[in-house]
This record gives structure tokens, sequence and C-alpha cells, in this order.
């Protein structure tokens, strides 16, 4: 129950339901799920260990600012750590695990065209989260998984939505270009791309 609590929260952050230095209503969320307080006070806390909530006192938890040079040293740490968790799953991945990438990729395509983020960010993450997990690598799996929650990408208020369903579009691309690495089994190959190509940071401020 936690964990569903949690994921709703983080969803919220990453849609900008709820912004930087806004309060977070456990009330409104216990109504909404339908939960007590007890996991919801918890889903919470482990927010704010995750660094995206700050319990202040006799206030509560508000979001934290982002910290963009933070969030750039982040966001490179996953891409080398997700380059070389692809590299290594090469010799794992069954026909099956490269078909549901396939399928995630066109679902990719759909939630793009509606211009729904938050379909698109669940949808990308199931994506890496193929061949992830089959790195046959416990240790780096946590590591990503921690790293990513370190940071939530958010959808900022910009008027530029066009601009910024563009380069999506095109980090999809890119995700088919993965997948065609994963057909040849070039373990070295979707390593660079994924490093030097897919996790670039020339548009981290747009997502």
């Amino acid at each position: 129950m936690k964990d569903h609590v949690y994921n709703y929260i983080a969803a919220e952050i990453q849609n900008g339901s709820l912004l930087p230095n806004q309060k977070v209503n456990e009330a409104s969320i216990c109504e909404k799920l339908g939960v007590s307080r007890t996991p919801v006070r918890e889903a919470l806390i482990q927010l704010a260990s995750d660094n995206l909530l700050e319990n202040i006192p006799r206030r509560g938890f508000i979001v934290k600012e982002i910290d963009t040079k933070k969030k750039l040293d982040v966001f490179q740490i996953v891409g080398v750590l997700d380059a070389l968790a692809a590299s290594l799953s090469v010799d794992y991945l069954t026909d099956e695990d490269i078909a549901r990438m396939t399928r995630l990729a066109d679902q990719i395509d759909i939630a793009i065209q509606q211009h729904n983020f938050s379909d698109y960010q669940t949808l990308q993450n199931e994506f890496h989260q193929v061949y992830l997990l089959k790195c046959n690598n416990s240790s780096l799996i946590d590591l990503l998984n921690s790293l990513q929650h370190s940071f939530v990408r958010q959808i900022y208020l910009s008027d530029d939505k066009e601009k910024l369903f563009a380069v999506l579009a095109q980090m999809n691309e890119e995700h088919r270009q993965i997948i065609q690495y994963f057909k040849a089994k070039d373990a070295e190959g979707v390593e660079a791309f994924i490093k030097n190509v897919h996790w670039k940071i020339d548009y981290t401020d747009m997502i």
C-alpha cells in the first residue's frame, strides 16, 4: 500500500500537479486513494528520504525545489549506468523481451501524439526496466532505481509544449535504435549509443 501511495505522489510531482514549495495535503491523498494515514505517512517519509519532499516542522511535507546542478549530475550518472546495464543484458534478453520493448515504443508514440506526459513517463520507464531487469547484476539494478528515485523529471509549465514533445519523439526514435542494437546482440554498440546519444544532456532543462 505504501508503494502505491508513493507512486501516486511521485506521479503528481512528475506531471506538475504538485509544484516546488507546495505542501502535500495528506488528508486529500487519503480521500483520493481510500487509504488510512499510515501508508500515506510512510510514503511521505520515503519520498523525503529520496529527496523529493522536505519535512518542515509545523508546516508538513513540501515538494523540494529542483537543484539544477544535482539534476544534471544524477542525469549523467544514470546515463552511464543505464548504458552498462544495457550492455550486460544483451546475452539475457529473449525475443519476447525485444517484442515487449517494441510494443512499448509503439505505445510511447501514442502518448506523445496525445501530449500525455504522464503516460510517456510510465511507458519509457517500463521500456528501460525491461533490459535493466535482465542485466544479471542486482546491485546495479538497486543503484539505478535508487538514483532515478532521487530526482523526478518534471514537465515544466512552459508554453513550448510542441518543442517538448518533439524532443520526446526524437528520444523514442532512439528507443527503436536501442532495440536494433539488442536484436544484433551488439553490447558495445548499445552501451555507446545509450551513453553518448540517448542520455545526452542537451535538453535536460525540458525533461
